[in-house]
């Protein structure tokens, strides 16, 4: 088998390679010792002709290959001469990516320096870098950019992407902000790879042309744009989220449907044309190619078109074509392009679905068609009429329902690894949802081809689109709200003897606090924008399929602004709002919303309890009856919630003097172990005499550099350490998750690492 499918032992011990170079790096001095190993391994293969000596000369050699793209870097070598801070500098160099737009006209792209401007001194260099700016460039433009350097941030908290890991594999280190339009200067158009500009203009073409007539269809323009040219990132979240909650996201990632139905195209036409099988195949394999470069250049149509090119290649050199081998191929010829493609998200669900297609399709088909064929002794030549178009829709779903099967197999660990979701439907919704964006790619790619002769019938074809894009985007939005369809899961875990867990994520100035023992409750949930950027990421990744309730504390948009949409995901959540009146329209809008869903509000004032779970009980201690402020965040609600009976958290949100004055007049009793704050909008909060009363072990506080008054100052810190009480500002460790044990507790610091235990006191 090996010998017939060399490729498949080729890539293996590639992959062997990259790993061992990955999760082993050598020194310099060790790379000496490797090159001779791998010299001696191609002096044997030589000499002595062996699968063995051939493999392991390739693990030596991808080895190296990766120890160089992973430690001799311009991206790195620039990083570490730079420093971690911040610094203004002026940069020429062009644009190597598809700018992509935002809604606040920021355009984000990849941009490869030729030099920078850095304190009166100029330097070359070829580093690549990730660029904001307020303009509009496009790919190949050569730019003079000024604006400040400064790191990529790593996740802040749980579930969040991390950017900083990502791009570290393409060897991007640094992020140019460059605030305002003027601070950049087009040098010059037209540079970078012609055939990537050329491709890329030729998407633009193309999607002009599949939209043709649908200007009142803007969902229908994304979803086709997304579907036929992969253009993912242009699809709102509210149509591309079903698609993965139901595990037909990979009709955006244009892939081996896509390759599959251009090359069967193409084919076609060069039958019509009675092109030689020879020369239709070597005209073929350079379009599927430039394909895959007008798609993007994605890992999944790269696999796609290099599979394609390798199994018509055999008809070319008149051999018999092996899917599995053309698969390793297309591995092997990807990692030889970059070694860091292994450790894609893309790379992986790519190969490990199709593999598993080759691999296991197979063995359920066969199945289920012994099962649904007729009669074996019965002469094919009698199944007629409708019993034999019966067998063909029945052999036509088996074969669908195998493959969809595989694919879910194959996908399952990765998708539950990198997106925490396990997705059952997505074996009925592939089986309802891929034939149908089957005919709309192919109409599409008609679409393309008429729109060059006959625009009119380029329209014909994309209303056609439009309805079956319809259908598709309504069965995604059916199987999505399917209860059991899809959950989300948690990453497995040591059992720990944890009794409650309380996770502070890090929302700016805002506040989002999750609490979980049996139950799950949220203190506030940040900003709209926060709500979705970073408390929704994190609930998902927490396995959160169902949320017990949220407290309001005040009526700050900054802690409030995403209970809308919270409301929309957990509509059967229990809501506790604080009861005291504020002018906020962010709480007017939310109240009213709540009244019309005639969502029940309770409304605690000081004194009451409050049962969260079974081992979290909260107490309201602010504010009283009746209670009026003209400041919110004077109103804001302050809860002692005793956690696990071993310690007790003080939640004080934005209160400031005046809140924690009226604490200290009302005589109860605020000794807790942890104090969780925010900044008040005067900037004055955590007296000493508050501090004396609540003597807390450990203080978790929201910091932010602008504006001034949400910012912890190094006179209060320092005031705070000398107590001998531990700070945790956020602005420095992210979020903090707190886990309670029967006799103990400890806080763990998301960013720096930094644990706090309550028992080493």
């Amino acid at each position: 088998m090996l010998p017939r499918q060399p490729f498949l032992g080729l890539a293996l011990a590639a992959g062997s390679g990259i790993l061992l170079a990955d999760f082993f790096p050598v020194s310099r001095a060790a790379w000496l010792l490797i090159g001779f190993g791998f010299l001696l391994s191609a002096l044997a293969a030589c000499r002595w002709p062996h699968l063995i000596s051939t493999y392991a000369v390739v693990a030596f050699g991808f080895f190296l290959l990766h120890a160089f793209q992973i430690e001799e870097t311009p991206g790195k070598h620039l990083a570490v001469r730079l420093g971690e801070r911040m610094r203004p500098l002026t940069a020429i160099g062009a644009v190597v990516s598809e700018p992509k737009v935002a809604p606040n006209e920021f355009a984000t792209f990849l941009f490869k320096l030729k030099s920078l401007e850095l304190e009166g001194r100029t330097e070359s260099t070829s580093a690549t870098w990730l660029v904001r700016w307020r303009g509009a460039p496009e790919f190949g433009d050569e730019l003079k950019l000024f604006g400040i350097a400064e790191p990529i941030a790593p996740p802040r908290n749980p579930g969040e992407f991390d950017m900083r890991s990502y791009l570290a594999r393409q060897d991007v280190r640094r992020e140019l902000f460059v605030r305002y339009s003027e601070d950049g200067v087009l040098l010059r158009h037209g540079g970078g790879n012609p055939i990537l500009r050329a491709a890329q203009r030729s998407r633009a073409w193309m999607q002009r042309a599949i939209c043709r007539g649908l200007d009142d269809a803007p969902d229908v323009q994304t979803f086709l744009s997304g579907i036929v040219l992969g253009l993912r990132h242009q699809t709102p979240e509210d149509i591309e989220e079903p698609f993965q909650q139901t595990g037909t996201l990979h009709l955006f990632a244009v892939a081996g449907l896509h390759v599959g139905i251009v090359a069967r195209l193409l084919w076609m036409l060069g039958v019509v044309a009675q092109l030689p099988r020879k020369w239709a195949t070597a005209l073929i394999i350079p379009l599927v190619l430039f394909y895959a470069a007008v798609t993007g250049l994605h890992v999944s149509s790269v696999r796609a078109a290099v599979m394609s090119s390798v199994l018509m290649g055999a008809f070319f050199f008149e051999r018999r074509p092996f899917v599995l081998n053309s698969l390793a191929a297309a591995a092997f010829f990807i990692l030889s392009w970059d070694t860091n493609q292994l450790f894609s998200t893309g790379f992986q669900l790519s190969f490990a679905v199709v593999g598993a297609i080759v691999l296991l399709a197979d063995l359920p088909f066969d199945f289920l068609r012994r099962i649904t064929a007729p009669d074996a002794f019965l002469p094919p030549a009698l199944v007629r009429g409708p019993r034999y178009w019966l067998h063909v829709v029945v052999d036509w779903i088996s074969r669908g329902a195998s493959v969809s099967f595989a694919a879910f197999i194959g996908s399952l660990p990765l998708i539950w690894w990198y997106f925490y979701l396990f997705t059952p439907v997505s074996l009925v919704a592939n089986l309802v949802v891929v034939p149908i964006a089957f005919f709309v790619l192919a109409i599409a790619l008609l679409s393309i081809l008429s729109a060059v002769f006959l625009p009119w019938l380029s329209v014909i074809f994309n209303n056609a689109n439009w309805c079956l894009a319809r259908i598709v985007i309504g069965c995604v939005h059916f199987f999505a709200q399917l209860p059991g369809g899809h959950y989300y899961v948690a990453h497995p875990h040591w059992p720990a003897k944890d009794r409650a867990h309380v996770t502070v994520l890090d929302v700016g100035t805002g506040a989002a606090v999750h609490l979980r023992s049996g139950g799950d409750w949220l203190l506030d949930c940040g900003n709209e924008r926060d709500y979705e950027r970073v408390l929704r990421a994190y609930l998902h990744a927490a396995g959160v399929n169902r949320l017990d309730g949220v407290l309001l504390s005040h009526g700050d948009s900054l802690h409030i602004g995403g209970a809308a949409a919270l409301l929309e995901e957990f509509p059967r959540l229990r809501l506790i709002d604080n009861p005291a009146p504020d002018r906020s329209t962010v709480h007017q809008r939310l109240r009213a919303v709540c009244e019309q869903r005639r969502i029940r509000i309770d409304s605690p004032v000081a004194g009451e309890s409050l049962s969260f779970t079974r081992e979290i009980i909260g107490k309201c201690l602010h504010p009283p009856a009746g209670f009026v402020s003209p400041s919110t965040d004077d109103q804001a609600s302050v809860l002692q919630i005793t956690v696990a009976e071993s310690a007790k958290v003080l939640y004080v949100s934005d209160s400031g003097y005046l809140t924690e004055n009226a604490l200290l007049a009302s005589g109860e009793n605020l000794r807790s172990d942890i104090l969780i704050k925010g900044q008040h909008r005067s900037g004055n909060s955590g007296s000493e005499q508050f501090l004396d009363a609540v003597r807390p072990q450990l203080i978790i506080a929201t910091s932010r550099d602008f504006p001034q008054h949400e910012r912890i100052s190094d006179e209060w810190a320092e005031r705070v350490q000398a107590r001998g009480i531990k700070l945790f500002r956020q602005d420095e460790t992210g979020a903090v998750e707190l886990r309670f044990r029967p006799h103990d507790w400890e806080a763990r610091a998301y960013v720096t690492g930094e644990t706090f235990r309550s028992a080493t006191r």
